[in-house]
């Protein structure tokens, strides 16, 4: 699961062992430079959480951090980056869907989320938001089933691509409600939105921080979170796991690290970003764009990983989604 099973009991003792404050004369890690490497173009969401934690942990760690932007191939050429890495000193800041949804798509997945990643830590939870177009003649989550079901197939949705989250994320919610809408994929989210927002969709699944502003300008209206709870932030928006019971495709936001990657080093990193994301600036700037912090062990990360790809799966098949 996730290349743990050599590395784990080990790490889990040296965070047990692991001092708060690091002191330069215990530590083994960092002794260099950290690299943290996002597979996405800055300003996406790892980017943004990358560089949210990563000046905090260099100020813990007494080294410096240092984001790199790999992009392209679906993650391909971040993974190769980080698989090529032989200083120890180099992480992978990435998104589960990244991790799970290739086997789905692509024939020959470039990388084995199993075989070539080792987790370090789960930074946060990302949810997705049900947005309507303004036009859409529903208020609410109990008026937009209602419409769905009084004509199926007639709403459409936009998605970030086809075997996007946003994609796997309403065909999940599809299935559990017993709607039918038209997929209309777009190439990212920066398509998507605009297009929902501009009518030429009737909804999306985007991030809050892509929603809220035409939410406010009242282009948009905020109709499910893909959760399996309400958010604090807006407590009157229902989660669709109210009415499709087990359903949450939030998807994870994590640390990883190649296979062969110190225990010292991970059983470091990880103590390190879960005393970061309870920092009360860090879990301000982490709302901000739209990420809930978590800070779990190298256990809980596997777990969360595993019970995402299972998730994201079924979702895939239910879609249909091919190999090519």
């Amino acid at each position: 699961m996730f290349a743990i099973r050599r590395t784990l009991l080990a790490a889990t003792l040296a965070v047990a062992g692991a001092a708060v404050l690091f002191p330069a004369h215990a530590q083994t890690f960092p002794s260099q430079t950290v690299k943290l490497i996002v597979p996405y173009a800055p300003g996406g969401l790892p980017d943004t959480v990358a560089r949210i934690i990563g000046q905090r942990l260099g100020d813990a760690m007494g080294q410096s951090f240092v984001v790199d932007n790999k992009t392209g191939a679906g993650g391909a050429v971040a993974a190769g980056a980080l698989a090529s890495s032989n200083d120890g000193h180099t992480f992978i800041v990435t998104d589960g869907p990244m991790l799970a949804i290739p086997p789905f798509v692509t024939a020959k997945p470039a990388f084995n989320a199993q075989r070539d990643f080792v987790p370090v830590a789960l930074v946060g939870v990302a949810p997705l938001y049900l947005a309507v177009h303004s036009r859409v003649k529903a208020n609410t989550l109990d008026e937009l089933i209602e419409l769905a079901k009084s004509k199926p197939g007639a709403l459409n949705y936009g998605s970030a691509g086809l075997g996007s989250i946003h994609h796997l994320t309403a065909e999940a919610m599809q299935r559990g409600l017993g709607i039918k809408l038209t997929h209309v994929p777009f190439k990212g989210s920066g398509q998507s939105v605009p297009a929902m927002i501009g009518g030429q969709v009737d909804m999306i699944f985007a991030s809050p921080p892509a929603l809220m502003g035409f939410v406010k300008d009242g282009r948009a209206k905020l109709i499910a979170i893909n959760t399996a709870k309400r958010a604090s932030q807006t407590p009157d928006v229902p989660a669709l796991a109210e009415k499709i019971p087990g359903f949450d495709f939030a998807f994870n936001v994590v640390v990883l690290a190649k296979p062969g990657t110190s225990a010292d080093a991970i059983a470091r990193m990880n103590a390190a970003i879960a005393r970061v994301v309870k920092m009360p600036e860090v879990i301000e700037q982490l709302a901000k764009a739209g990420v809930e912090p978590v800070g779990a062990s190298v256990q809980q990360t596997a777990s969360a990983l595993a019970a995402e790809t299972q998730r994201i799966g079924g979702a895939a098949q239910h879609a249909g989604l091919k190999p090519e």
